[in-house]
């Protein structure tokens, strides 16, 4: 549960994420039935963009600042005309400067809140402050900073003119490391909280959408993952950097060594059909199998939703629009439909949303046989259906319904040594489920189903001013 002072704004006490940590440590310890002491490493799959500042002592100095707060648009207008987007796109790998990216929020709050920039000794990620809770170490990993802006893609190191700009040296972030690589070891303090012993090794994991591409097996080029969350996300793995021309498509450093992906992501995916669930199916918010009621409601509609589209935009739009204004819309509605037709047209815009990032990848160069498919969305056969029907190309379920957590686990085997790398782990731990093929029947429907969710988003953008 988020906190939202203000309509821009959304924070989180850190202590929320620790807590998270030591309590799944023990649940899973738990239902293994294992003992603390059988553990032997561990790494994180962390959210990205979220800012935790903290002081010398690693207590925080305010709030963080979850990736969805959307102040910074003023201080990411000031950076986008102090380098200009095509030089941070060539450095960073990130195409539009927006208000999500750390080094925005950072100067926001050196604007805004002079005394805690003043107070506050380093500026993490969320990963970066458990990391630190669990080892005492300052630490980083490269994948996880690539939406930062502050990181150079291309050398593997902080950005000096950025930190320039945003009046911070390299001491006040992370010790930058690489994906897969040891840390250091539990603290004292630490092991008790989780259950856990101090010889317990501390790997870097990574971003959580690379860490569930990893957790998919997609470690090799031309492999094409797709997590649908509380946000969507692809991840397509390249050996080379590769920069759309339109500016429309992030590249991102891979958690495999020497490797790239592009991460076309958009802001809601499972979090717009948990607020149609909480605002519109009431009686189903508190219960176990809403989802699956949702969407049983939701196949008894015809593909296409008889018309209804809609614009997942909740918390604005990235990929390939990058609008944080863009807003939430459902078009076309008559009054034979009711919220099964509702539910639908959402799963089938989030559908449209893959396809179009599916598309602006083609267009520079990479393809997809397949998309191997992941997170709570990948739990529903209607979904991975819709999404088959939509995109034109098989969906598979990824076994692993953790894909993320596997991918942490993946990483936490290579730090300790069990395997040579990431190919060797995920040839030896991850796998594959159920594969969904497209129907022809419905191709044509949405064909056109998606040509009006493109024209509605490009006809409303100018409206999107508030």
């Amino acid at each position: 549960a988020l906190d939202r002072p203000t309509p821009e704004a959304v924070e989180l006490d850190p202590e929320v994420y620790w807590e998270a940590v030591r309590a799944t440590t023990r649940e899973a310890l738990d239902a293994a039935g294992l003992e603390g002491t059988r553990v032997r490493a561990l790494a994180i799959s962390s959210q990205g963009e979220t800012l935790v500042p903290v002081d010398a002592s690693g207590r925080p100095t305010r709030p963080a600042i979850v990736w969805l707060d959307n102040r910074p648009a003023a201080e990411a207008s000031l950076i986008e005309t102090e380098f200009g987007a095509a030089a941070v796109y060539r450095v960073t790998g990130q195409p539009q400067v927006v208000p999500t990216w750390p080094a925005c929020r950072i100067l926001w709050l050196r604007r805004n809140q002079p005394e805690v920039f003043r107070r506050t000794a380093r500026f993490l990620l969320v990963e970066d402050f458990l990391l630190h809770r669990l080892t005492g170490a300052w630490a980083t990993e490269t994948a996880l900073q690539s939406s930062s802006l502050m990181l150079d893609i291309g050398r593997r190191r902080w950005w000096p003119e950025m930190l320039d700009f945003l009046e911070i040296g390299p001491e006040r972030l992370g010790e930058l490391t690489e994906p897969g690589r040891a840390v250091g070891r539990l603290t004292p303090e630490a092991a008790q909280a989780l259950g856990l012993t101090p010889e317990a090794l501390v790997v870097a994991g990574s971003l959580d959408q690379v860490a569930a591409a990893v957790g998919a097996g997609n470690v090799r080029e031309g492999i094409v993952s797709a997590t649908t969350g509380s946000v969507l996300a692809l991840v397509c793995t390249t050996a080379e950097p590769v920069f759309d021309p339109g500016g429309r498509v992030p590249c991102h450093l891979h958690a495999l060594p020497g490797h790239y992906c592009l991460l076309p992501w958009g802001q809601t995916a499972g979090m717009a059909l948990r607020w149609f669930r909480d605002q519109f199916w009431p009686e189903l918010a508190d219960q176990a199998g809403a989802y699956e009621v949702m969407t049983a409601a939701a196949a008894t509609v015809p593909a296409g939703s008889e018309g209804l589209v809609a614009l997942p935009h909740l918390e604005g739009a990235a990929s390939p629009e990058f609008n944080p204004r863009a807003k939430g819309v459902f078009f076309g509605f008559t009054p034979r439909h009711g919220r099964a037709h509702f539910t639908r047209a959402l799963l089938e815009s989030v559908a449209y949303m893959l396809r179009r990032n599916l598309e602006v990848v083609e267009e520079v160069g990479l393809s997809a046989g397949e998309v191997r498919a992941m997170g709570g969305g990948a739990k529903s056969p209607l979904w991975l259906q819709i999404k088959a029907d939509v995109t034109g190309l098989p969906v598979r379920a990824v076994a692993a319904e953790e894909a993320s957590c596997l991918g942490a686990a993946m990483l936490a085997a290579v730090g300790a040594g069990d395997f040579q790398g990431l190919p060797e782990a995920a040839e030896a731990m991850s796998g594959l489920g159920r594969r969904f093929e497209p129907n022809p029947a419905h191709r044509s429907v949405y064909d056109g189903g998606y040509r009006r969710y493109v024209e509605l988003y490009e006809r409303l953008a100018p409206m999107f001013t508030w």
